[in-house]
């Protein structure tokens, strides 16, 4: 996500500090990281010595943007040193902090009920942090992106995982089998929306610190409406088989079932409202032009068995 949002940042006239373990380039080479600081922290090692929130605070930042939280103990170290010397801390959580979808579309004031490691840790954090703001005046903002996809990214398919053996189906014309009667629903969102709503976060600094906000496309899509629409835009009839859970899980292999269950079982369906008004977040892409870009990137550049019949 960052090789959009570093852009935006530098162009937007900020002066920008990466900091990671530089193990991977930008998806894309644009001119604005010729001028951004590069700085190589290992966190995991920083945080064993209880040194990564120093570490960071010594680069003087105004605002610091944390993309790679997963514990919360992780984020109360860092919130707790930084308290007091920058003007804005942002995180990156997810919108699977909400568990199962209840009422939809979900927004950010609904009861939290995750469930999985990953989703429990993210809520914890954000509880926590937003807490730790309202108590402190620590100026916090969290930002919950959805399934994110672009040039790079192989996307969540209609079945609920990331097999691209799905896309190549529907790009050839082939039957697909989804599980139950695909009316679960997946939420996408284009990396570079989810750089927008960052940005838009640190603009409006006064009005995102102590809030969350769904980072997402406009709407989810069903797998069966994701599935006809894939299908309609390589230029087939959708050609779709349904079968129960059971008998569908035994039709795949078992890390694509696991990521379909995961993905079915939150249904997620998140509302932007809160983010377009207080942020004036404004979502360039649909959920389906977004994956559709991730497709043709992945086409182009022949990183996966998917035909090139887009031409």
């Amino acid at each position: 996500m960052g090789t959009y949002l570093v852009p935006r940042l530098v162009m937007a006239g900020h002066e920008v500090i990466s900091v990671s373990r530089q193990e991977r380039q930008p998806y894309s080479d644009h001119y604005a990281w010729k001028s951004v600081r590069r700085i190589t922290i290992d966190r995991n090692e920083a945080e064993t010595h209880n040194d990564f929130g120093n570490q960071i605070a010594k680069l003087l930042p105004d605002a610091v943007i944390d993309m790679i939280c997963f514990k919360p103990e992780s984020a109360r170290v860092l919130a707790e040193t930084l308290n007091g010397r920058i003007e804005h801390f942002l995180l990156c959580g997810t919108i699977w902090v909400h568990g199962h979808s209840e009422i939809v579309p979900t927004d950010e004031s609904q009861q939290r009920k995750p469930f999985g490691d990953y989703g429990i840790k993210k809520a914890a954090i954000e509880s926590w942090l937003l807490s730790y703001s309202h108590r402190t005046g620590f100026p916090a903002t969290i930002l919950h992106p959805g399934h994110i996809v672009g040039p790079g990214w192989i996307p969540l398919n209609p079945a609920g995982n990331f097999n691209p053996e799905v896309f190549r189906k529907l790009a050839t014309g082939e039957e697909l089998l989804l599980p139950n009667l695909g009316m679960e629903t997946v939420h996408h969102v284009h990396a570079d929306d989810v750089a927008q709503i960052f940005e838009k976060a640190i603009i409006n600094r006064n009005t995102a610190s102590g809030e969350s906000f769904h980072a997402v496309s406009p709407n989810a899509l069903t797998l069966r409406g994701f599935a006809e629409a894939m299908s309609a835009w390589f230029g087939h009839k959708p050609k779709l088989r349904f079968l129960p859970w059971d008998e569908w899980k035994k039709t795949v292999s078992e890390t694509d079932a696991n990521a379909t269950w995961d993905h079915i079982a939150h249904s997620p369906n998140c509302s932007i409202e809160k983010a377009r008004r207080l942020l004036n977040y404004t979502p360039r892409y649909s959920s389906l032009q977004a994956v559709q870009e991730s497709i043709k990137y992945l086409i182009d550049n022949k990183l996966t068995g998917i035909p090139d019949i887009l031409k």
